[in-house]
């Protein structure tokens, strides 16, 4: 149902593309708020534990935005995805690399995580076209199920998931500005600033993408079929910045000023160049793409060993942060 939820929500349950941006804010600020809590559970817990916990809940999340009616029970249902999005959120990038560390192969994490997401992405595309061709065949009751299945199909991957051991003696960075030298030993503890210098470019450039893909999916579109088309593109897209980044080098702070300036420079483009508005889509959708796991690994090599979900977390709280400022100015200005 990635992408036509909107739809679903638009036409189906008959709401406001302006309601529907709120009720996904609401979504984003509780992701945000419980960021940090579920990072430290998970840092704590174990990440195998948070993942298990965090797919048993979206679950029930997809249950309820299928069965639910009326906005209070949409907001249920966003309020469940975003309790299960916190719990696997940074424990999922924690668990890779540690599991490459304990392998001896931490250097290796920046390729598996860019790779991993551009292989997400393009199964993603084939599900949104699946996803669109059963929801015009037999109706969105259908698509609902099998996008239930599939969560429960993650949860069962994650019940067969293995706790690494500790990577305390992993190899780990400590420049933010290049993030590629190695050093012995837990990484040090970085203050907040300087993680912060390095979240969030990211997490502005994937704002801005979002709302854009937003007022794309919004904004004359009216049946499953072009909806399903158009992100499939937005998807590929990011499939394709996720796979140039398993070629780039490892970078930091500056790297991510790059992309974010290009974001800028694309959004500028839009406005002068309305007719240019789609092109801008899916070159922000690189642009986000390629920068997410850049970041991710730069956040993996500056973290302490017993704070790397927090870490993640906190990229994941500043994204969902930044994006329920931007959403429904989105909605808005459509």
């Amino acid at each position: 149902m990635h992408g036509l939820f909107l739809l679903w929500w638009v036409e189906e349950k008959q709401l406001s593309p302006a309601t529907v941006a709120v009720i996904i804010a609401v979504g984003d600020l509780a992701n945000a708020v419980l960021e940090w809590p579920t990072g430290w559970l998970a840092d704590r817990l174990g990440h195998r534990a948070s993942l298990i916990a965090g797919s048993t809940v979206q679950v029930a999340g997809m249950l309820w935005c299928w069965l639910g009616e009326g906005v209070p029970s949409l907001v249920i249902a966003s309020l469940l995805v975003a309790v299960g999005d916190a719990f696997r959120s940074g424990a999922d990038q924690a668990l890779l690399y540690r599991t490459c560390a304990a392998l001896g192969k931490a250097d290796a994490f920046q390729r598996i995580e860019a790779r991993t997401h551009a292989v997400e992405q393009v199964a993603l595309v084939g599900l949104v076209l699946a996803g669109g061709a059963i929801v015009q065949t037999w109706g969105f009751a259908a698509g609902w199920i099998a996008e239930t299945a599939l969560c429960a199909f993650g949860l069962a991957i994650a019940c067969a998931m293995a706790e690494p051991p500790d990577a305390r003696n992993s190899s780990n960075a400590h420049d933010p500005d290049t993030d590629a030298r190695p050093a012995h030993g837990a990484a040090p503890a970085t203050g907040l600033p300087a993680m912060l210098r390095l979240i969030l470019p990211a997490a502005a450039l994937g704002a801005v993408a979002g709302a854009a893909a937003f007022l794309a999916q919004t904004s004359g579109h009216t049946n499953p079929t072009a909806i399903t088309v158009l992100v499939a593109a937005i998807t590929l897209a990011e499939a394709a910045g996720s796979a140039l980044a398993t070629r780039l080098p490892a970078s930091g702070v500056r790297g991510q000023m790059l992309f974010a300036g290009c974001g800028a420079v694309l959004v500028a483009m839009a406005f002068v160049r309305p007719d240019a508005f789609i092109p801008v889509v899916i070159a922000l959708a690189v642009l986000d793409g390629a920068a997410t796991p850049l970041r991710a690994a730069a956040i993996q090599r500056l973290a302490a060993d017993d704070a790397r979900a927090r870490a993640a977390s906190l990229a994941s709280a500043c994204d969902m942060a930044l994006s329920t400022l931007v959403l429904p100015l989105a909605a808005w200005r459509r």
